[in-house]
Order: C-alpha cells, then sequence, then structure tokens
C-alpha cells in the first residue's frame, strides 16, 4: 500500500512552511503503508499539476495534502473543497486570480474522502489540538484539494484523499505582530502520524470497489 502525502513551500514572505517541515519529518513506512513524500509549489494550477503527475507516477491508494493555516490555534482536517479560486495575496508566482473556478464546469465542491471524524478524535485522543474545518479558504490550498479530488472522479480511481491544515511553528508567531497562534512541529508531526494510522486503519472498513 502506497499514502502520497505532500506538504507547500514557504509563500507569503516566510521562509518556511511547517506542512512540508512535517510532512519530511515522517517515517518512510507506517506499518503496511510506505510513504511518498513530496514537496508542492505554492503556485495556482503548477502545484496541482504536479501534484497529479505525482499519482499518476506513484499510484498511491491515499493521499494526504498538508498545508499551513496561519492564525488557526488547531491541527484542521478539511472536510470540503470549492471550485473558487480568490487570492487575498499573490502566489509563488504572483498570480492573485479573483473569483474564478478552479476547474470551469466542474461541481461546485467536493467532500474529503478520507476519515475526518475519526482522525479529529485519535488526534485529540492525544492531547492535540484539532478539529473538522469546513472551509479550506479559496488559496492555493484549496485550489489542491480540490483538483486532486476531481482528479480521482474523472479518472474514477480508487483513491481516498484529504486534506489537513496546520498552525504557525512558534518561531514564525514569534516575529508576527499581534499574539499568532502556533503549534511545535514536534506536535504537528505526531498529529500527521496518527492521521495517517486512521487512514490506514480505514482501508479495512472500506468497501471493495
Amino acid at each position: 500500500m502506497k499514502i502520497l502525502v505532500t506538504g507547500f513551500d514557504p509563500f507569503g514572505g516566510q521562509t518556511v512552511n511547517p506542512a512540508y517541515e512535517a510532512v519530511r519529518l515522517l517515517p518512510d513506512q507506517i506499518g503496511a503503508a510506505t510513504l511518498i513524500k513530496a514537496q508542492i509549489p505554492t503556485i495556482f494550477g503548477q502545484g496541482a499539476d504536479l501534484l497529479e503527475q505525482l499519482m499518476e507516477a506513484h499510484t498511491p491508494d491515499a493521499v494526504l495534502l498538508v498545508g499551513q493555516a496561519g492564525g488557526r490555534a488547531a491541527i484542521s482536517v478539511e472536510r470540503i473543497a470549492i471550485n473558487v479560486q480568490d487570492a487575498s495575496i499573490a502566489d509563488n508566482a504572483g498570480a492573485q486570480p479573483v473569483d474564478l473556478p478552479v476547474v470551469p464546469g466542474g461541481p461546485a465542491a467536493y467532500f474529503a474522502t478520507i476519515p475526518v471524524k475519526k482522525i479529529v478524535r485519535r488526534v485529540q485522543e492525544a492531547g492535540i489540538p484539532c478539529r473538522v474545518s469546513d472551509s479550506a479558504g479559496t488559496f492555493v490550498c484549496n485550489d489542491l484539494m480540490y483538483r486532486m479530488l476531481h482528479h480521482i472522479d474523472v479518472h474514477h480511481l480508487p483513491v481516498i484523499g484529504g486534506f489537513i491544515h496546520v498552525p504557525y511553528l512558534p518561531q514564525q508567531a514569534a516575529v508576527l505582530p499581534g499574539q499568532a497562534p502556533s503549534m511545535s512541529l514536534e506536535m504537528i508531526v505526531q498529529a500527521l502520524h496518527l492521521a495517517l494510522k486512521e487512514i490506514l486503519a480505514s482501508f479495512d472498513t472500506l468497501p471493495i470497489l
């Protein structure tokens, strides 16, 4: 079994992104699952194109995308991706789309197919703040999640997929104005590890496709 796990590169003037920093520290193997880890550029379209190439090259059984959500205090397991690009800041290529579709003519939204609430409970039971989120935003994170689920849907792939947002690291929050919440890298890695275990466990209860 293979699980593709991705994290974004730094964006918005930051020099680090806790998403990829945590992904790269995950083990290469969790139980029966081999992890394929990759960094995704924070660029509309280009990031999703790379993700689709990775999916085609590695044929994973599950895909877990990880992104930074500065300002959030908890691990956020996203439930839904919407067909909208609406950026309050430019991406890493300088693009700043407003009120555009991710996929013209595509469905209004897709729901994550990983076990969202089971992941939240498992992470909470470890003493880590975690919640279900009903908004992945309208920036590149949502763009990537939507394109991933759309790719799975239109190609009828036997793959489950989802997205987890993580807070700032303490060193990021320390130089920001105000009192931005943060979480240690060690705790973020632990939360992702638990999420991946729950994803792996879900295959015992999924219907045979």
